[in-house]
């Protein structure tokens, strides 16, 4: 089985190339590695209510999820992302009961809706974070601290070439960018440069 790496959310934005889409930032747990995931305006609305434990009106899907385990006595032990194909990020929810323990396939936004709803872990396959990752170390953590803040810096860093135009750069200068947009925090534009080089490889 190959090994994984615990992640936590980081971080959740809206994402400007595709609109009504969002970007969840995941970290690695004791690590410098960030794994950047598009995720729908659902799947985020999720994720946030959660996190900021607001309570809605009527039950959302999650939490429907969530008391149908509880009434039929089955817990959550941990989300994995699995596999990564073409860019399509799947997960697995691995659930448990008295007397036996099963995967259910999903897709990574709605398993994190989960996890977050039952602190379940959140792990990775070695083999994802070796290709959809991207390294942020301390030191570019400490000069971003001291740029303005990501929302004013957004206009200048997408103000570039369109994502479409990426095929054009050569690799030395898809990689060039890819470090300037993981030194701005623009994980959103570093997950589109990532997946340019990565088709070409």
């Amino acid at each position: 089985m190959d090994k994984t790496v615990e992640l936590e959310i980081l971080g959740l934005s809206s994402n400007h190339s595709q609109s009504g889409s969002f970007t969840l930032v995941m970290g690695e747990v004791g690590g410098i590695r960030r794994l950047p995931i598009v995720i729908g305006m659902f799947e985020a609305q999720a994720i946030a209510i959660e996190i900021e434990k607001i309570v809605p009106n009527r039950p959302m899907t999650h939490d429907l999820f969530k008391a149908f385990s509880s009434n039929f006595n089955f817990s959550i032990e941990q989300i994995l992302i699995s596999e990564m194909k073409e860019g399509v990020f799947f997960a697995k929810i691995v659930c448990r009961n008295s007397s036996k323990s099963i995967e259910l396939d999903a897709r990574p936004s709605d398993a994190i809706a989960i996890a977050v709803r039952f602190d379940a872990p959140i792990f990775c396959a070695e083999s994802v974070m070796s290709e959809a990752a991207i390294e942020f170390n301390e030191e570019e953590e400490k000069k971003e601290s001291k740029k303005p803040s990501k929302a004013s810096r957004q206009g200048s860093v997408t103000s570039g070439k369109p994502a479409d135009s990426l095929k054009d750069f050569s690799l030395d200068k898809l990689n060039q960018l890819l470090d300037e947009a993981i030194g701005n925090e623009d994980y959103e534009r570093a997950a589109r440069i990532r997946d340019e080089i990565n088709k070409r490889n």
